[in-house]
């Protein structure tokens, strides 16, 4: 581009300002629409999913931030895999989390799983009880205390159906943080 310009000049075909400004506008209008491009892309990205949400932990550990970069401080960190977490604010790479404790801040986005899970009942003192069937009156399959961590297969909005380790059944859907009242999934 240099040497076009050089000779563009040399050779007298046009006036040094003009061609500068040409030049000029078109770079500016190159990076222009880059950027919009690249704006445009990111908000595409963000309205993909909406929040709040829940996802689980994918990595075995992981740094819970007081803002949305490295630069922030490490308030907490997460030392299980898959533990629900509810995302209610993203900026660019970075989810800001609540776990069923409402401990809250910002973690790394790929460090997040869409593999659903929940806790049971964590506000209770009492078991969960996990059933054969979606059904009150089904035979039981076992009790499970508070703040046991389970996987989310599906829910129908009444009740979900869970596997914790080898077991697997059902439990109202009241009764586990990581599901929203109603949620279909």
């Amino acid at each position: 581009m240099r040497s076009l310009v050089r000779s563009t000049l040399r050779e007298g075909g046009l006036h040094r300002s003009v061609l500068i400004g040409s030049l000029l506008r078109c770079g500016l209008a190159t990076a222009l629409l880059l950027a919009t491009a690249s704006t445009t892309h990111q908000r595409a990205e963000a309205r993909s999913f909406p929040t709040p949400r829940f996802v689980s932990l994918k990595a075995p550990r992981a740094n819970l931030r007081v803002g949305p970069g490295v630069q922030y401080g490490i308030e907490w960190v997460f030392v299980r895999k898959g533990i629900p977490l509810e995302i209610y604010q993203a900026f660019g790479n970075w989810r800001r989390v609540r776990d069923w404790e409402g401990t809250s801040g910002w973690i790394y986005g790929p460090l997040l799983s869409g593999q659903r899970t929940a806790v049971t009942a964590p506000w209770s003192r009492d078991n969960v009880a996990l059933h054969t069937s979606p059904v009150a009156a089904s035979p039981l399959t076992a009790w499970l205390e508070p703040d046991v961590t389970v996987k989310l297969l599906r829910c129908d909005g009444q009740w979900c159906r869970v596997a914790h380790n080898s077991m697997v059944g059902f439990v109202k859907q009241f009764a586990l943080w990581g599901a929203y009242p109603g949620e279909v999934l």
